[in-house]
């Protein structure tokens, strides 16, 4: 059973039980739409629904219809022919690339790639990990500093940098101060010098 279908199943089971609380005076309105998860306003429709049809008017409607944007299932099983005869072990990359050039293939690579995957012909890649991992701050204070500087309009009209160090540990800013462009290397005066 799909989990859509658990779930309306579920909403009617709440729905009798919100129902007969209702209908026996021990609920109001509002309680028993609060019971459900909805308005009262919703919770009226439901009553309205469920005392012309029954359980059936309370079921979802869109469960039952199937998309017309569904691909029939002669180009499903094509699809699974053409990779299991011809392209067996390409990546879905390169499997796409010749579906789309060579077969006029006219589906999404989305779909071609969960076509494939719920066949069983290509296996789903493990989860990545994430993208920024979190890492310990450091043990003590003024082991690690970071020094940073954002470009901002402090004052209308003028740009400055703001170059903020502060300390890993505990966040402590050390200093700040303004500088009219953030750069890594400065070029100092050269003093003659006599040897």
């Amino acid at each position: 059973m799909k989990r859509s279908e658990v779930l309306q199943e579920v909403r009617k089971m709440r729905f009798e039980e919100s129902y007969e609380g209702w209908k026996e005076r021990r609920l109001t309105q509002e309680e028993a739409a609060m019971l459900l998860g909805v308005c009262d306003r919703t919770f009226r429709r439901y009553l309205m629904r469920y005392e012309d049809n029954g359980m059936e008017g309370l079921a979802d409607k869109r469960l039952e219809q199937i998309s017309h944007r569904r691909a029939p299932v002669d180009e499903v099983m094509a699809l699974s022919d053409l990779y299991s005869n011809r392209f067996r072990g390409f990546n879905v990359k390169h499997f796409y690339s010749w579906y789309r050039r060579d077969n006029q293939g006219s589906r999404s690579y989305t779909w071609v790639k969960n076509t494939l995957q719920q066949k069983g012909l290509v296996p789903k890649s493990a989860i990545k990990g994430t993208h920024r991992k979190k890492r310990t701050r450091a043990t003590y204070a003024g082991m690690m500093l970071h020094q940073d500087g954002s470009l901002h309009q402090w004052i209308a009209g003028k740009y400055w940098d703001l170059i903020v160090t502060m300390d890993d540990v505990s966040s402590e800013h050390y200093s700040m101060f303004f500088v009219e462009e953030e750069v890594t290397h400065k070029q100092l005066p050269v003093e003659k010098s006599c040897y």
